[in-house]
């Protein structure tokens, strides 16, 4: 399900861009698991993605420790281990996209930047698979004794066609093509992060 966009050929200003604005679809779900519990602070992040919103505007002069950024959000990422409900593993997914973001922002590899993209629809398929792998279970054990497909495969193609995957992939496809051609400055931030917002929704569709 993985996102094959090509990053390198964005400038660096549009790589952060893109990837701060699937952060902002994706921040609502760690601060849903953190009320749920009681585990970390959802306010250092958002004053992260914040501050890396600032440097995208040239008329701040934004400085900005990310080792020191980095050392937060660890202390910010849940073990999964130590919860026993899906919530952690997106915002697992939430800690690790700001992660990878900041240290894009030190090495300037386009793979770090694609890390981000990838997480924000990992979260989804995950998200997905669970929704449907009880419910396909009988129907699953029914195809397996006729001899019918691969239960793997039907969920595969379920997970492609559900309305969350298709408007993840349209959001990211539309939010690229916009920052290709846009001016690097503090209006098209305003306006990335109004097309990503538009719905009142996070990735998995959680109200915001």
């Amino acid at each position: 399900m993985a996102m094959h966009l090509p990053f390198a050929k964005l400038s660096q200003w549009q790589q952060t861009a893109f990837c701060c604005a699937l952060l902002e679809r994706m921040l609502p779900n760690y601060t849903m698991f953190s009320q749920a519990a009681e585990f970390g602070d959802p306010s250092v992040l958002r004053n992260q993605l914040d501050l890396l919103w600032q440097r995208l505007d040239s008329s701040q002069k934004i400085k900005m420790n990310i080792d020191a950024q980095l050392e937060k959000l660890e202390q910010q990422t849940p073990e999964p281990q130590a919860f026993d409900f899906f919530g952690v593993f997106p915002a697992l997914d939430v800690c690790m996209a700001l992660m990878s973001l900041l240290q894009a922002l030190q090495s300037k590899d386009p793979q770090e930047f694609a890390s981000v993209s990838r997480l924000s629809t990992n979260s989804v398929s995950y998200y997905i698979e669970l929704m449907l792998a009880e419910e396909f279970a009988d129907e699953v054990g029914d195809d397996l004794d006729d001899g019918q497909e691969d239960p793997t495969e039907l969920i595969r193609q379920q997970v492609k066609q559900h309305p969350l995957m298709v408007w993840e992939r349209a959001t990211q496809n539309e939010l690229f093509d916009f920052l290709k051609q846009a001016p690097e400055n503090k209006n098209t931030c305003k306006q990335a992060k109004a097309m990503v917002l538009e719905e009142g929704l996070s990735n998995l569709g959680i109200e915001i």
